[in-house]
């Protein structure tokens, strides 16, 4: 976290430890405290306060992105003829979703949670640089398409994908279209209005904020319906007290964030280059960037390597660095390159690598020389 969002939070867990709700007077600085974190966020996503839902993270936000809006299993249909939140009845066509394959695994479980219930859900995958067209969604566009899901940007190979074109292309068939943003918030602007999503999910940890702290953008005059039950919260959407700290945190992250984030791109985009630079300098080129060729996160490489992943994790233990860690079942790493046509082998010897805010250019020189002489060794071996 930044030392000025745990600055923030510091009086929210003694000193004002109350609950937003009570009916006394120490109770109002923790209601402010809620309400100006909840202008930050609207602010770093362009949007109006009350269209910011407060979460645990950005798990629970995709799973109330996908589940809350889906809750009544065929919109415009006859409410005699199905329950909300059960299997649809068979008198109505089961409703139907399309959703990317490189979906973080939260968007994943919700959808197939989407089938239990009934729902017909597709999967629209993706091409050799992990990009979602808009045309193999809208191919698969049907009557009863009632939500779409396609992340802004992948966190295992950076991919930025093309929601803006989607959006309009869903609404024009009246088709919701749910945003998982939490890779891309605080490494690219958001703006949710430029987007035209109907719901838009972001994580607190993701821009140095405090883990199990999320938000959901929910769009003004959208049907929603909440996925916890008890005493409400959230403009009724969630229920159960609220985590006054967190949410101040993520508040405090998403000033900063909105302060800094053009320029932090920017540096970001600099480190990378200077890292991929490197790599290819010292290995003879013997790498290959993956989604090279496309829009990218600025902070996020993923690179595949002669050596393999672990042999260069093992050898160079300093470096903060990502693998595939499983095949059955597959983690997200492997998931998403296996989306992208890449082999068992090639898999295997891909690393993913990230550069925060923090990162110096002597840090990216030194990942480099670490991972070269981890290349060397394991030839040698």
């Amino acid at each position: 976290m930044a030392p000025s969002v745990i600055e923030s939070m510091q009086a929210f867990w003694s000193t004002h430890f109350m609950l937003p709700s009570q009916s006394h007077v120490h109770a109002s600085a923790v209601s402010e405290a809620i309400e100006t974190a909840r202008e930050n966020v609207s602010m770093l996503l362009g949007c109006d306060p009350f269209e910011v839902v407060f979460t645990s993270g950005g798990t629970e936000a995709n799973n109330l992105g996908v589940l809350g809006a889906a809750m009544i299993c065929h919109a415009g249909s006859d409410p005699r003829d199905h329950a909300p939140g059960f299997p649809c009845s068979s008198h109505v066509p089961p409703p139907h979703a399309l959703v990317s394959e490189v979906e973080d695994e939260s968007v994943i479980a919700a959808a197939k949670h989407l089938q239990l219930l009934g729902w017909r859900v597709d999967w629209v995958p993706c091409d050799s640089q992990g990009v979602v067209s808009v045309e193999a969604f809208a191919s698969r566009f049907e009557p009863t398409t009632r939500l779409a899901c396609l992340q802004l940007a992948n966190p295992v190979v950076g991919t930025i994908q093309p929601i803006r074109e989607l959006a309009d292309r869903c609404h024009s068939r009246g088709i919701r279209i749910h945003c998982d943003a939490t890779a891309a918030v605080g490494r690219v602007p958001v703006d949710v209005r430029e987007l035209r999503v109907d719901t838009l999910s972001v994580s607190a940890h993701r821009f140095y904020g405090p883990k199990g702290s999320g938000a959901l953008f929910v769009r003004r005059g959208l049907d929603m319906n909440p996925i916890s039950f008890g005493e409400s919260r959230e403009m009724g959407l969630r229920a159960g007290s609220e985590n006054v700290p967190g949410i101040v945190g993520l508040g405090a992250a998403a000033a900063m964030t909105a302060r800094c984030v053009d320029e932090a791109q920017a540096t970001l985009q600099e480190l990378c280059e200077r890292l991929v630079e490197g790599l290819r300098t010292t290995l003879d080129s013997r790498i290959e960037v993956l989604a090279e060729h496309v829009a990218r996160l600025p902070n996020t490489v993923a690179i595949e390597l002669a050596t393999e992943a672990k042999r260069i994790q093992r050898t160079a233990r300093q470096i903060v660095v990502a693998a595939a860690q499983s095949k059955s079942p597959p983690d997200e790493i492997t998931r998403v390159l296996r989306a992208i046509g890449k082999s068992e082998q090639q898999i295997g010897c891909t690393l993913r690598f990230s550069v925060g805010w923090t990162t110096s250019r002597e840090q990216i020189d030194r990942a480099v020389d670490l991972v070269a002489d981890a290349c060397e060794y394991a030839s040698r071996a």
